[in-house]
């Protein structure tokens, strides 16, 4: 089994962040791999992951860094595929990893969720490989259904709370 996904993170300190990204994909039944790589610390490690994962059947990365949070780009920089980054908290609430992932130059993008946002992100991901398989599509709008049935229920469940002045 090859990974379609590469999940990256700069330390292992931000796997309980990453893990929501690795869950879902393993919900969906998409193979991923996780690896620890530091654009300061590993950059050659950095650059030669970047330019090997296309061949190595990767379709997107979902890179994860906090505070300098120069990882999602570097890796961005060396390669063609679409890379999704998750600003970590850290400093500043995470709005130091936030600005610095957002703030790519011209013809380098890097696609960005929110501070912590792992899970978004590997929803982005399959959204990306669904364009081209079918069966993750499936499974991805019985992931969606399930969302919309859950606030049905809550509705419902409101429907049920009663206040002397609450209208609904």
């Amino acid at each position: 089994m090859n990974p379609q996904v590469s999940i990256i993170m700069g330390s292992t300190s931000d796997l309980p962040v990453m893990e929501k990204a690795m869950t879902f994909l393993n919900d969906m039944k998409i193979p991923f791999e996780v690896n620890a790589l530091s654009a300061h610390r590993t950059p050659e490690a950095v650059e030669r992951f970047a330019k090997e994962a296309a061949g190595r059947g990767v379709k997107v990365i979902i890179a994860g860094a906090g505070m300098a949070a120069a990882l999602p780009g570097v890796i961005a920089a060396q390669t063609t595929l679409p890379v999704i980054g998750v600003p970590i908290k850290g400093m500043l609430d995470g709005l130091d990893a936030l600005l610095s992932i957002v703030q790519m130059p011209p013809g380098i993008p890097v696609a960005t969720v929110s501070v912590n946002g792992a899970m978004n992100a590997a929803v982005l991901a399959t959204e990306m490989l669904a364009l081209a398989d079918s069966d993750i599509a499936q499974r991805l709008a019985t992931y969606k259904e399930g969302l919309k049935q859950k606030i049905e229920k809550a509705n419902k469940d409101l429907a049920e709370v009663k206040y002397e002045y609450k209208t609904n």
